[in-house]
C-alpha cells in the first residue's frame, strides 16, 4: 500500500521536493536552445522562458554557481564546512527557523531550485522609493536573518539586487547593485563575516512577475539572499 505524501515527515517532504525540483530544472535545461549569459561568470544557462516550467525562482542566475566562484571564496571565508550527510537536515531546520522569525514581514524563504541552498526574498518595502536606505520597520527582519547566518556559520552568502523595468537600464542596474550592497553592509553590521558575502546587481534582467502591472513591478523590485551551505568535503577540496 502506497503511503500518501501528506503522511511523510515535513523534513522528508522537503527533501523529496528538493529532488523533484532539481529534476524539473534539469529536464527543462536539456534540449533548450534559448540561453542567457551570467555576467559574473560568463557561463550560459537556459533563459527565463526556457525554464518557465520551474517557475520564477527557477531563473538561470539561480541555477548557476556562487558569485565570484567557489574555491577562492571557501578559502577566503575560512569556514570549516558541514558533514555532507547532515546538510539537508540543517537546511530544513534553518528554513523553519527563518520562516518563524520573519513571519508576517513579507519575507519569503524557500530552497533554491536545485536544492543546494536557501533563498531569502526581501520584498520591495525593504527600501523607500528610489532609495538604498533600509526601512527602519524592516530592520528587525534583517536582524533575524543575520542571527540565522551567525547561528549557521558554514555557508557562503550571495546578495542579489533586482529592479522593475521602469527607468533606464543603466540606472536600474546601478540601483540594484547599491541595494544589494546596502543589505550586505547591514548584515555585516550585525555580526556576519564580510568574507562570507558577495553582492551583485542584476537590474531588470530577471523579472519574476509582469512589469506591466503595479503589483508585478513591486514583486520584481526585490533583494534576494542565497545561502549556500558548504560541506567539509568541499572545504578539503578547496585546500588541496
Amino acid at each position: 500500500m502506497t503511503t500518501a505524501n501528506h503522511d511523510q515527515p515535513p523534513a522528508r517532504k522537503r527533501r523529496l521536493g528538493r529532488i523533484a525540483i532539481a529534476s524539473m530544472a534539469a529536464v527543462s535545461l536539456l534540449g533548450l536552445s534559448a540561453c542567457v549569459t551570467d555576467p559574473n561568470t560568463g557561463q550560459r544557462y537556459a533563459s527565463r522562458t526556457a525554464i518557465g516550467g520551474v517557475g520564477g525562482a527557477g531563473l538561470g542566475y539561480l541555477l548557476g554557481g556562487l558569485i565570484g566562484g567557489r574555491t577562492g571564496r571557501i578559502l577566503g571565508a575560512g569556514i570549516g564546512g558541514i558533514g555532507g550527510a547532515v546538510i539537508g537536515n540543517q537546511m530544513d531546520q534553518q528554513i523553519k527557523e527563518l520562516d518563524e522569525a520573519t513571519a508576517g514581514t513579507g519575507v519569503d524563504v524557500t530552497e533554491t531550485p536545485d536544492g543546494t541552498g536557501i533563498l531569502v526574498n526581501l520584498p520591495d518595502v525593504t527600501f523607500a522609493v528610489d532609495s538604498t536606505d533600509i526601512s527602519p520597520a524592516f530592520r528587525s527582519a534583517l536582524d533575524s536573518v543575520a542571527q540565522s547566518m551567525i547561528r549557521y556559520p558554514n555557508s557562503l552568502v550571495d546578495v542579489m539586487g533586482h529592479t522593475d523595468s521602469t527607468g533606464a537600464d543603466t540606472y536600474n542596474l546601478d540601483l540594484s547593485r547599491r541595494r544589494a550592497e546596502s543589505v550586505a553592509n547591514y548584515l555585516v553590521s550585525r555580526g556576519v563575516s564580510r568574507a562570507r558575502l558577495e553582492t551583485v546587481g542584476y537590474g531588470e534582467q530577471y523579472p519574476v512577475a509582469d512589469n506591466s502591472t503595479a503589483e508585478g513591478r513591486a514583486q520584481n523590485r526585490r533583494v534576494e539572499i542565497r545561502i549556500t551551505p558548504i560541506s567539509t568535503e568541499e572545504v578539503n577540496a578547496a585546500r588541496n
